[in-house]
């Protein structure tokens, strides 16, 4: 029974490094590769959710410390973040993150045309952003993040 333990403890320690690093390396490399966008969609979500879990993990170390379980419960959290039957990272992102970023970086047309004074909000917005320079800048962070359609390239 000893050795039998033993080696459960040896399988339940390398079960995190595996589950949260080694699997999810190999297969975001492999969604690089495909062409298919549903697999990069699940890794990025990953990165994020396991980024951010690890930062909360560092923030709150001290009480965590004294919750017997947080690392069982943190294995099987992650591993339904990150095992293709479940795709979980990618329901956290479509149900609840992705509704609140456009919620939130949404064109300001979307919302109104016409803001208080009379002016569009496109021209309001417009004057109000501009840097010393007198270049606009844009501010909303999806702008930031999605490319021009010039940027895709075809390997």
């Amino acid at each position: 029974m000893g050795h039998f333990w033993t080696l459960f403890c040896h399988l339940h320690t390398l079960a995190g490094p595996v589950t949260m690093l080694l699997y999810p390396l190999y297969a975001s490399v492999v969604a690089i590769e495909t062409p298919d966008k549903l697999d990069d969609e699940q890794w990025l979500a990953y990165w994020i959710f396991y980024s951010f879990l690890t930062l909360m993990e560092m923030a709150f170390q001290h009480v965590l410390v004294w919750i017997p379980i947080w690392y069982d419960v943190k294995l099987i959290f992650v591993a339904w973040l990150v095992l293709p039957q479940f795709r979980g990272a990618a329901f956290i992102y479509d149900n609840f993150v992705r509704e609140r970023i456009i919620k939130r970086y949404r064109e300001p047309s979307q919302h109104h045309n016409k803001s208080p004074k009379g002016k569009s909000k496109t021209e309001s917005s417009q004057h109000h952003n501009k840097s010393p320079k007198g270049k606009s800048k844009t501010t909303k962070f999806v702008h930031f993040i999605t490319p021009k359609k010039e940027e895709h390239e075809v390997y």
